[in-house]
This record gives structure tokens, sequence and C-alpha cells, in this order.
């Protein structure tokens, strides 16, 4: 086995170790989903730039109310958009939820496509969104590819890309099908708890000897001193 294979395996089984103990929003939100194509289709679309911990809560109250399209359709636009506030755009994302809801009630039987091509016809749903209904929704094998997962990946140094469909693409490649949805699962986790966008805690990760960001920050920048004796 290669030295890079061995890496790859050692960042899997690591998060998956991990991520029983972290208190992350994912964790809530996967059990309101309960494996239900239509919550989790809702809980992906209302995540959409807005914090995990705010869509967390907001899916908590509304998957109370909300458990088929022809729920939604009995709310006006008004009552849906109080219920979901305050996630990002929720006006927006009122109006699109009442339309997804239309769509699947005319176009499939009130029930959620099992096929990315489909889904990615419904308004407003692109391939992460997709990805996360066939993975978390139909436990299919699906790499939901989130502002998490991208960032992760390329810091731990595993891909170097510069979108998340070139990560998709690459991660794909490098993890068999079969560990998909537990790897977006367990990177989603540790982004949210360690991994952070601004002020990571690198000190107590347990990948930094890995990382090639936290060896960056280890690295010490040369001093003025240092500078003028090379000179």
């Amino acid at each position: 086995m290669s030295k890079a294979q061995n890496q790859l395996d050692e960042i899997f089984i690591t998060l998956k170790e991990l991520y029983p103990k972290l208190n992350a929003p994912i964790v809530k939100l996967l059990a309101y989903k309960n494996k239900d194509p239509f919550k989790t289709l809702i809980c992906a679309l209302l995540s959409t730039r807005t914090k995990d911990q705010t869509t967390a809560k907001v899916c908590e109250k509304l998957l109370k109310l909300i458990h088929t399209p022809k729920d939604i359709l009995k709310l006006t636009q008004e009552e849906l958009s109080k219920l979901i506030y305050p996630v990002a755009f929720y006006k927006n994302k009122s109006a699109q939820l009442i339309e997804i809801a239309q769509t699947l009630e005319t176009s499939f039987g009130g029930l959620v496509p099992e096929s990315l091509e489909e889904l990615l016809k419904l308004k407003g749903v692109g391939r992460k969104v997709a990805n996360l209904v066939l993975a978390e929704g139909f436990s299919k094998p699906a790499l939901c590819v989130d502002v998490h997962v991208h960032r992760i990946s390329n810091r731990l140094g595993i891909i170097s890309t510069k979108t998340p469909y070139q990560t998709e693409l690459e991660l794909s490649k490098l993890y068999p099908a079969e560990s998909w949805i537990e790897l977006a699962r367990y990177l989603v986790a540790f982004g949210q708890s360690i991994c952070k966008p601004v002020k990571p805690l690198c000190e107590t990760c347990p990948l930094n000897h890995l990382c090639l960001s936290a060896r960056a920050l280890k690295t010490p920048k040369p001093t003025s001193q240092t500078q003028k004796s090379r000179h």
C-alpha cells in the first residue's frame, strides 16, 4: 500500500472515530431527516447560505409540522416564511419550497425523485443538494460536497481543486463509493467543530500532523535579524 493511500485511510479512520464525539449541527440535522428524502430535501434547501446552527433550529421546528409536499401546499407563502425565519433569504426560499412541492405533486406523485438528473430539474436544486438527497434520503452512493468538504479536503492536501464539482470528482476517485456518504458526514462535522473556516483549532486537531495548512502555521516566519544574517 502506498504512503498516499495510507494517509487517506488514516484520515478516514480518524474522522470516523472522532465523529460521535463531536456536538456538530449535522448530527442533529440527520436525526430530523430520519432517512426521509422529502425532509432531507427541505433541510438541504434551507441550509443554503445559512449558518449550520440556524438551519438545525429551523428544521427542528419546521419538520414537526411539515411531513409531505401537501403539508407545504396547505400554507400560504407568508405562513411558510414565518416558519423558516431566520434562514437566509427566507422569503425567496418559501416561494421555492411551494413551487417544488407543487412540482412533486404534479410530476412525481408527491414523491421525491431518486435520480440525480430528475432532482436537478427541481427549482433551486444543484449538485450539492441533489447528492445529499440521494445519500441521506435514499442511502444511495453519492458524494455531497459542501463548503466544509471542499475546504477541508484542500486544507489537508488530499486534493487540490478550485470548485466543489472538481472536489466531488477527485474525492470519488480516491475513496470507494461505499464510503462516500460517511466521508461527507465526517468532513462536515469536522468542519463545523474543529477545522472551521476562520480560526481552525489546529493545535488540538488529531490530523494536524498530516495537514498542509497546520504545517504552514508551525513553520516559523523569518525574523528581521534572520533576514539580515542572510545578506
